[in-house]
C-alpha cells in the first residue's frame, strides 16, 4: 500500500502486495483456505487454455494473430529443448512447454493492476524446482544406475586429492540447484514489482511533479515486461540444462 503520512511524509508498503489473503472471510489460512493465490493460479490456467488451446483448436493452414503466438510459442520451447537435449530430448517437450508457458503467464500477469504474482512466492517456484530436481535424479539413476554419480567426478583434474575436492563441490551444488532456481525466479519478480510500489506512493505526494516518478514507472514496468519473458526462459533453459546432465552425463 503507498500514499500520503499523517505528517506529511510519504508511507510505503512496497512488500503488502505479496501477502497471502482469504477470499472468503477473515478466519485466516488453512490448509483448504481459498486465496488471492488460488485466484490467479486458477485465473493463470484459464489464460493458458485462452492463448494456446482455443486458437489451435481449428487451427489453419494461414494462422491468425492468436494462432501465430500459440505456434510462436510451441517453436521457440521446441528449438531450446532440440538445441540442448537433441532429439531425444523431445520425450520432455511436454514438461519444458508447460513450465514455460506456466511461469511466463503467472509473470506477465502480476503486472495487470490489482492482480497477484504467484512466482513472487518460494511456495510456488520451490515446489517447480523441486519437481525439476526429482525429476533429473530419478531420471540419471534410471538410465545409468549407480553411475550417475560420476556426474561429480572431475576426471582431469590433475591430482586425486583435488578430484576428491571438486568432488564435494560439485556434490554440494547439485543439491543446491532447487534452492538457486526457485530464489532466483522469486527474488527477480518480488524486487521488480516493490520498486514500481515505491514509486507509485511518489505519484500522490508530489503533486504536479508526480508525472516524474510516472515516467520511471512506465520504464520500470517496460523492464518488468522484458523480466517476466526472461525469467521464464531462464527456469526452462536451466531446466534443459540439467536434464541434458541426467541424459548425457556431461
Amino acid at each position: 500500500m503507498a500514499g500520503e503520512a499523517s505528517s506529511g511524509g510519504i508511507e510505503a508498503h512496497p512488500m503488502d502486495q505479496f501477502l497471502i489473503k482469504p477470499l472468503f472471510g477473515d478466519e485466516g489460512l488453512g490448509l483448504f483456505t481459498v486465496t488471492n493465490q488460488t485466484l490467479w493460479l486458477a485465473i493463470g490456467v484459464l489464460i493458458a487454455f485462452a492463448l494456446l488451446a482455443l486458437p489451435t483448436r481449428n487451427a489453419t493452414l494461414v494462422p491468425g494473430r492468436m494462432q501465430s503466438v500459440a505456434e510462436s510459442l510451441y517453436i521457440f520451447v521446441r528449438k531450446m529443448a532440440v538445441d540442448i537435449l537433441g532429439e531425444e530430448g523431445l520425450k520432455f517437450f511436454p514438461y519444458l512447454f508447460t513450465l514455460f508457458v506456466f511461469i511466463l503467464i503467472s509473470n506477465v500477469s502480476g503486472l495487470i493492476p490489482a492482480s497477484f504474482t504467484v512466482t513472487s512466492h518460494i511456495a510456488v517456484t520451490g515446489v517447480l524446482a523441486m519437481m525439476v530436481f526429482l525429476t533429473v535424479t530419478i531420471l540419471g539413476f534410471v538410465k545409468h544406475g549407480p553411475k550417475f554419480i560420476t556426474l561429480f567426478w572431475i576426471p582431469s583434474a590433475p591430482t586425486v586429492a583435488l578430484r576428491v575436492i571438486l568432488f564435494a563441490i560439485e556434490f554440494i551444488s547439485y543439491f543446491v540447484r532447487p534452492l538457486s532456481h526457485s530464489v532466483r525466479l522469486a527474488g527477480n519478480m518480488m524486487a521488480g514489482h516493490a520498486v514500481l510500489k515505491v514509486f507509485a506512493a511518489f505519484v500522490p505526494a508530489m503533486g504536479v511533479l508526480g508525472i516524474v516518478p510516472i515516467g520511471a514507472m512506465t520504464g520500470i514496468f517496460a523492464l518488468e515486461l522484458l523480466v517476466a519473458f526472461v525469467q521464464a526462459y531462464i527456469f526452462t533453459i536451466l531446466t534443459c540444462i540439467y536434464l541434458n546432465d541426467a541424459l548425457h552425463m556431461h
